[in-house]
């Protein structure tokens, strides 16, 4: 309670977390931090749109947060729907549609590597989110860098 009477009347995180919305990967809890020390912005598959863009703006521009970080994560359920579409040619429902058109470029570029193909595109869409920030000049005042969470041992790996 203390540390949220503190924060009451202004925030200073350290990172912008750009995430996906699994239940299991609360950024606060893979990064071991508390109230106050991460912006995190979650969407399914960590796909950017506008609004994510924007919100990252807000952290590195108005709050001046120097790290930005695109955290993946193995067993992503938005990369299995784009995989599943994908290998069906099933119709995608409704909204849906935008989390399929933005990770199926990472899926049709790593299908013939070998390995798993739902591993590799999740790193592959998560390094393009990655450089996708960093080649917008509204954050050149940050480091922007890419992670993998795994969900199996818990930790974080910084991706090339």
């Amino acid at each position: 309670m203390h540390r949220r009477h503190l924060l009451a009347g202004a925030q200073h995180p350290f990172a912008v977390i750009v995430g996906c919305i699994d239940s299991r990967v609360p950024p606060e809890l893979v990064f071991d931090q508390g109230l106050g020390d991460l912006l995190c912005i979650r969407t399914a598959g960590q796909v950017l749109d506008e609004a994510v863009l924007a919100s990252v703006q807000y952290g590195v521009e108005e709050l001046r947060i120097p790290l930005v970080v695109v955290l993946g994560h193995e067993r992503c359920g938005a990369v299995a729907a784009t995989l599943e579409h994908l290998r069906t040619g099933a119709p995608v429902p409704a909204h849906l549609n935008l989390l399929v058109d933005e990770i199926t470029p990472s899926a049709r570029r790593t299908r013939a590597l070998p390995g798993d193909w739902a591993e590799h595109t999740m790193t592959a869409h998560t390094r393009w989110v990655r450089d996708a920030i960093r080649a917008d000049p509204a954050f050149r005042r940050a480091h922007v860098a890419a992670a993998r969470f795994d969900l199996d041992t818990g930790l974080v790996s910084v991706l090339p």
